[in-house]
């Protein structure tokens, strides 16, 4: 290829993503109130393959979570203290030439219980700064209105997003940032991975498994209501910021059957039909044929309100962003083959591939089918916000930190987006997961690292958090520079 033919669309936002509660800090600081993500539990000696059964969240953890004063165990309530850092970490991000940041704003930091009426302005205040920090540095704003940080006052008062009400409270929070920051930022995502709260409930839509008697029940009624919170976000988006851009966010499971048995390929078919469900809603806009099956065999009952479906229909999101990390494989016979780890959920291991410190398969090309999958299916622009690789980085003798492994996961990666947009997909941007070392969502530990910033603290939290610019740091810099050259 030559070089003309190797470069990205001129306006293509080459960029980083870091979210609030795992990067902030400061969660009890400046009004903030108490987050789901503020009672995620690090728990040491916990083999990698077990986090997900340790993480099951109960009464007795949110009971004396509740009544800690803490953050040794609670990692994500320090994060890396980007609330007190942020300038100098925009400067680092400034320097790397980032065309945009993905961040959120955490709703517990502009109403802590989630429902107030008047804003915290010590909130408001904040990403002020951190916004206009951003726009200093020609850095384009990418915000997350929900990303994994519910209050947890709508847990305990409301059964998280199983009440309808609390579509309100959130419509009146996007409201109230909208008219903010409308002359500040384009871009906006309503819901951080929306498809999550089918694996769990707590994380993702605040619900406490053992409050319900019918668990699915609770999660798919949940996940209605936040369907219909994403469209009014849309909706109200559109006609507060004109010439605004907001779009849904998906974790990008792309599953390929275990063997040629129409058996298996049934069940991989039938894992990436339902992975899509999520996106239908929010870009077709309506409910797919196949749930009215789905709902009726699980004995689900949605709870909709007269023009609900109306609202669905109308406001479809602009584009498409999500999260892919790695692919997954699907057989008839899963519980009898090795099984393997991965973004939210795991599967059968694929044999071709390579793996991770935390197990999760590295799969380039799966990136390029899934591009063209989703574009083919709705031909709306895409946008790639997570996408990297959580590594046990070590500091050498002379103080570098030679990742070469994540420049070669990333490198493998952006090929393979060139190449679907040589295939005709529309693809808005990148935004690599995280553009700094951050406390792990799945784990809360801080040894899994995604960044090209090294940052010094350890699970445990101590360290002095100075920030070092990795290998990878350069490479990325480099790239952008050049326009993914």
């Amino acid at each position: 290829m030559t070089n003309t033919t190797r470069t990205f669309p001129e306006d293509f936002l080459w960029g980083g993503a870091i979210a609030a509660n795992q990067a902030e800090g400061a969660w009890n600081v400046d009004g903030k109130g108490l987050s789901t993500a503020d009672i995620a539990i690090y728990r040491k000696g916990v083999a990698k393959s077990e986090y997900k059964k340790h993480n099951a969240i109960n009464e007795e953890q949110i009971k004396t979570a509740m009544e800690s004063t803490s953050d040794r165990e609670y990692p994500k309530r320090r994060g890396i203290d980007f609330y007190h850092r942020y300038e100098e970490d925009l400067a680092l991000f400034g320097e790397m030439g980032l065309k945009t940041l993905r961040l959120s704003i955490a709703w517990t930091r502009i109403f802590p219980n989630g429902n107030e009426t008047e804003p915290n302005e010590a909130g408001l205040q904040f990403y002020d700064r951190v916004i206009d920090g951003m726009l200093k540095q020609g850095i384009e704003p990418l915000i997350t209105l929900s990303h994994y940080e519910m209050p947890m006052y709508l847990v305990n008062h409301h059964g998280g997003w199983t009440d309808r009400k609390v579509v309100d409270y959130f419509v009146h929070f996007c409201k109230t940032v909208f008219t903010r920051y409308k002359d500040k930022v384009k871009y906006w995502i309503t819901f951080n991975e929306i498809d999550s709260i089918v694996r769990h409930p707590f994380t993702s839509g605040g619900i406490v498994p053992e409050r319900f008697e019918n668990v699915e029940q609770a999660v798919y009624q949940g996940l209605h209501h936040q369907f219909v919170a994403s469209a009014l976000a849309v909706k109200y988006c559109h006609e507060i910021i004109p010439g605004s851009q907001i779009g849904c966010m998906l974790t990008k499971l792309t599953t390929y059957a275990h063997t040629c048995n129409p058996e298996d390929v049934l069940v991989a078919s039938r894992d990436n039909q339902f992975n899509l469900m999520f996106t239908d809603v929010q870009v077709r806009g309506a409910y797919p044929y196949f749930t009215k099956r789905f709902f009726a065999e699980k004995g689900i009952n949605l709870d909709m309100l007269e023009g609900d479906e109306e609202i669905l229909k109308v406001h479809t999101v602009d584009f498409i962003s999500f999260s892919y990390y790695m692919s997954l494989v699907s057989s008839v016979d899963g519980d009898r083959l090795e099984q393997v780890s991965g973004n939210t959920t795991g599967g059968v291991k694929n044999p071709y591939l390579q793996t991770n410190d935390w197990g999760w398969q590295i799969d380039p090309v799966g990136l390029r089918i899934s591009l063209n999958e989703l574009y083919s299916r709705y031909e709306v622009p895409l946008f790639i916000v997570e996408n990297g690789i959580g590594a046990v980085d070590t500091i050498e003798a002379d103080g570098s930190i030679q990742d070469d492994y994540r420049i070669d996961y990333f490198r493998s990666h952006i090929e393979q987006m060139h190449e679907a947009i040589l295939d005709g997909v529309e693809l808005l941007g990148y935004t690599s997961w995280g553009v700094i070392d951050l406390i792990s969502y799945s784990s809360s530990e801080m040894e899994k690292r995604y960044g090209f910033i090294y940052v010094d603290q350890d699970n445990d939290g101590n360290g002095t958090l100075e920030r070092k610019r990795k290998k990878s740091f350069s490479w990325y810099k480099d790239v952008i520079a050049n326009n993914g050259l």
